[in-house]
């Protein structure tokens, strides 16, 4: 029997419009949830994402204002122009879309960020509140892999999730966020990576499978048991002369064989892609909440 489809745009759709009520509340009480990105430089995919977070913010009727800065742009105007968005009132989130011109550290301009604006979830600060379990913007992709799952039907409560992938963006804060005390984790997780040895015996052990290595098909159908739940993070371009940009998109599973095999499986594009951009959404809204003493 194939497997279930989990739809990444579906299940964003169902979120947004839940952020639109939300919105709406905090209006009532005079609030406008803000969200300031910094854009340096034209890279297509960095220009992409942020149309996509723009349109998304105009959906579900929050302030969004994106500042365009050259790729010249010195590491210290970088840096001046987070400043100013941590003090200004109107930007509950502030994102700046990675990946930075060569010379700028990411490190040093995320560290920048205040802790309460985060809504990347990628500050140090709350990085430590994740691991400790306390309240903070969770970073987004690792968040929209837990609402789908839950979402879908396929709670980790409880389960074997293993996570292919070590990244500080998805591998390591999924594993963090999987293993707290608290409804929708409460999972046991093995985290494989490129130095795990025989990562087939892992993966077959998996009621979850999640997999974030960043290599098409990494992933095959003899590593999956039957009636695992996979959850594809990757987004790989292949070639593909039959497509009209000369590639097309694929995961890091072989899509086609292990939906044979899994109960429920997310496609490349339109699963965690969707996700990744409403969780940002959602972290604004929840930020401009915490603000105003609203609970969500």
């Amino acid at each position: 029997m194939a497997a279930v489809i989990i739809s990444g745009k579906d299940l964003s759709a169902q979120i947004r419009e839940e952020l639109k009520g939300r919105v709406a509340r905090l209006k009532e009480k005079g609030v406008t949830p803000g969200l300031g990105v910094v854009l340096v430089g034209e890279d297509p995919a960095s220009v992409s994402y942020v149309t996509a977070k723009a349109k998304g913010s105009e959906e579900i009727g929050m302030f969004e204002q994106t500042i365009n800065l050259p790729a010249s742009t010195a590491e210290a105007e970088i840096l001046a122009t987070v400043d100013r968005l941590n003090r200004d009132p109107k930007f509950n989130g502030i994102l700046v879309q990675l990946p930075l011109p060569k010379g700028v550290s990411a490190d040093k301009v995320i560290a920048f960020i205040s802790p309460e604006k985060d809504v990347d979830g990628f500050h140090p600060i709350n990085v430590g509140r994740l691991l400790r379990g306390e309240p903070c913007p969770l970073p987004c992709t690792p968040y929209g892999v837990v609402e789908m799952l839950t979402r879908a039907g396929h709670s980790p409560e409880g389960k074997h999730v293993v996570v292919c992938g070590r990244s500080n963006i998805v591998g390591k804060p999924l594993a963090a966020l999987l293993i707290q005390k608290k409804k929708g984790a409460n999972a046991t997780v093995t985290v494989c990576h490129t130095g795990t040895k025989d990562l087939r015996s892992f993966t077959l052990q998996a009621d979850i499978l999640v997999a974030a290595m960043g290599a098409p098909k990494a992933i095959t159908a003899d590593m999956v048991r039957e009636g695992c739940v996979v959850i594809d993070v990757g987004v790989n371009r292949v070639p593909d002369p039959a497509a009209a940009k000369g590639f097309r998109l694929v995961g890091d599973c072989d899509f086609e064989a292990i939906k044979e095999k899994a109960a429920a499986i997310t496609p490349v594009p339109g699963g965690v892609g969707p996700m990744t951009v409403t969780m940002l959404l959602k972290n604004t809204v929840e930020a401009a909440e915490r603000l105003a003493g609203i609970s969500g």
